[in-house]
């Protein structure tokens, strides 16, 4: 029986750099990558794929909306919120590193957990539910409660709750607000999907380890600690493994290289049966496929041999 996978999040619209000063527009957004990639490597035998938001009722929102649905992501969970819009983001990149400009005051993702019934419905068949440090980020603090009660809810019928925390913090007032939010984000997860450099700045963490251990303490117990191209830490069951990355000598674009491995990671974890740290190998493969061309999301025919039917 094929799973069902639901990602939470905001969709935004994309302007990335091409060649002579240009700008192609596209739509991407961190929980949407991961929903786009899960997409491209399983097919409907293995899981269906949906994607929770909000958007407005203007023509570019009906753009985005068309986009997901074309990619064969259901959008039935997609909210339409009249006054409001999409936001926008612009990537600068320096060599192959990126960094973000955001317009997204009128987002109308930021309502996406403002009725709690619907979000409750838009969950209430999924087995895997998926959620990031942004998405808490963009949600007021009323709203991030009521994200986490549905997901509570998601938990308690047995089914997995997959945070990576993302940590963007241009979003937050204050660190100390973030570092709050984020470990709420923890202790609501099955499954922790962190950066070990980031985490360890906001948290103090002295490494991977540590970074592991203080989120085992809130009793997750699949956590996989990513580092860029340094190894993974891959803890389960209590037992660490490091899983060291694929090389790429001449990344182009590591925008969605974090996204693209918790895809490939939750590809083949979740719906293709892998052990945790073989489906850290999967992840990295992705990754490093998808950091070799410009942008978020890269054609889905560039990852079809990683796709589960070609593994298993």
């Amino acid at each position: 029986m094929a799973a069902r996978f639901a990602s939470i999040g905001e969709c935004m619209v994309e302007l990335a750099p091409q060649a002579g000063g240009l700008y192609r527009r596209g739509f991407a957004g961190d929980t949407l990558n991961t929903a786009w990639y899960l997409r491209a490597l399983l097919d409907r035998r293995h899981a269906l794929v949906k994607y929770v938001t909000g958007v407005g009722a203007d023509t570019l929102s009906d753009e985005m909306v068309n986009f997901i649905a074309a990619a064969g992501i259901e959008t039935s969970a997609i909210e339409r919120i009249a006054g409001r819009t999409v936001g926008l983001y612009l990537i600068t990149l320096t060599g192959a590193e990126r960094s973000f400009t955001y317009w997204r005051n009128e987002s109308a993702a930021k309502l996406v957990a403002s009725v709690g019934a619907r979000l409750d419905v838009a969950l209430a068949d999924v087995d895997v539910a998926y959620f990031s440090g942004i998405t808490l980020a963009i949600l007021s603090a009323e709203h991030r409660r009521t994200l986490f009660q549905s997901l509570a809810k998601v938990r308690a019928r047995g089914g997995a709750v997959v945070f990576d925390p993302n940590l963007r913090p241009r979003l937050w007032p204050d660190r100390a607000s973030m570092a709050a939010a984020i470990t709420e984000g923890y202790r609501a997860a099955t499954i922790a999907l962190p950066t070990s450099p980031d985490d360890a700045e906001l948290y103090g963490d002295a490494d991977a380890t540590g970074t592991a251990d203080r989120i085992a303490a809130f009793g997750v117990e699949e956590i996989i600690v990513k580092a860029g191209a340094d190894p993974t830490l891959v803890r389960a069951g209590g037992v660490d493994t490091w899983v060291a990355a694929e090389r790429v000598d001449d990344p182009v674009d590591t925008t969605g290289a974090g996204d693209s491995f918790n895809a490939g990671y939750l590809a083949a974890r979740l719906a293709g049966g892998l052990a945790p740290a073989d489906a850290a190998r999967h992840g990295h493969a992705v990754a490093a496929r998808v950091i070799q061309a410009r942008g978020a999301l890269i054609d889905m025919g560039l990852v079809a041999d990683l796709a589960m039917g070609a593994v298993d």
